[in-house]
């Protein structure tokens, strides 16, 4: 299999959105009676996982899922506070250093905004990450990440088969492959497995594991 072009999903994948979640949830003064002494590992108690997505997200709870999802998107000093996992920088360097092509592919409320705050976050890396972001919309019923995939394969011209999506999200596995892409798919503590259908999706635990199998399963030529 050749691949030329990585496109990573950033929450969840690059950046630590389940710190920003939990700091948000545990520390936002409306949010903090209630939840401030929650442990970690409670998170999916929280914010059930909902099966399409796989992963935490506040759009899943129960009662409160919009108005969590408002608060945060509106909170710069929560809604940022989401750091890089280890060794990010070092993985993007070296693959750019190996001749691919790197994107990251971010759904978001704003994007200007998004765009903003991940220029900052990968600041040492923007020289050759090319830095999308995608409106979201409601909920998890369209085909936005989809979509967007097609218009960078136009834009930058390139070969769907030859790219590779990382994503920690199961439905977005689904927009790779209606893109044509390949996908890879992200654990971590809260993530939950793959249906049947997509068990074939290669899982990977971080960046390092993520480049790892890229060099043993795939070439450039």
């Amino acid at each position: 299999m050749i691949i030329k072009n990585i496109f990573w999903d950033v929450d969840g994948v690059l950046a630590n959105l389940n710190y920003a979640y939990y700091n948000f949830l545990t520390k936002h003064p409306k949010y903090a009676p209630t939840y401030g002494k929650i442990k970690w590992e409670d998170l999916p108690k929280v914010l059930p996982i909902n099966p399409k997505y796989g992963a935490l997200e506040l759009k899943t709870h129960p009662e409160l899922g919009t108005e969590l999802d408002y608060d945060f998107c509106h909170s710069p000093e929560f809604f940022c506070n989401r750091p890089l996992y280890p060794h990010v920088i070092d993985v993007l360097k070296e693959l750019h250093q190996n001749g691919y092509r790197q994107f990251t592919m971010s759904a978001t409320f704003d994007v200007e905004t998004k765009k903003k705050f991940l220029n900052q976050l990968l600041g040492e890396v923007t020289d050759f990450l090319t830095i999308e972001c995608v409106q979201h919309g409601k909920f998890m019923h369209d085909t936005a990440k989809e979509d967007m995939l097609k218009d960078c394969y136009k834009r930058y011209g390139i070969v769907p088969e030859e790219t590779v999506l990382v994503d920690d999200r199961i439905y977005n596995q689904q927009a790779a492959i209606g893109s044509g892409a390949h996908p890879v798919r992200m654990r971590c503590q809260f993530t939950t497995d793959l249906p049947d259908e997509l068990k074939w999706i290669p899982e990977v635990k971080d960046v390092v594991d993520f480049k790892n199998w890229l060099y043993q399963n795939t070439s450039r030529e």
